[in-house]
């Protein structure tokens, strides 16, 4: 898959999370609890920002809805938002190691 990542990277660390957190479907509560126990409590979302980060995915086509329960949207990632995900963690760990190198260079 050639994709041009620019018009997706750098993701912010709310979209970041949400997108990390929907490697497994969910609805937007379960989210919002899963970001912040998967962030130690560094990010919390309301619903406001929550929704705004879904409808902005979903235009992208990075997730999909999958489902829906009573009044509960399930959402999960694409494909295209597995592949967009993974190479957002990919620059993350270059920054990660570059900043190792620094630290160990101090």
């Amino acid at each position: 898959m050639d994709i041009n990542y620019s018009k997706y990277l750098p993701l912010s660390e709310a979209t970041f999370y949400v997108m990390l957190a929907l490697t497994q479907p969910m609805h937007g509560y379960a989210l919002m609890q899963k970001v912040d126990s998967m962030s130690a409590g560094s990010v919390t979302l309301g619903p406001g920002t929550l929704y705004g980060v879904f409808g902005t995915l979903e235009k992208q086509a990075l997730i999909v809805k999958v489902a829906e329960e009573e009044r509960r949207k399930v959402y999960a990632l694409t494909e295209l938002g597995k592949v967009v995900l993974a190479e957002q963690v990919r620059r993350l760990e270059i920054m990660l190691g570059n900043a190792r190198a620094l630290q160990h260079a101090a």
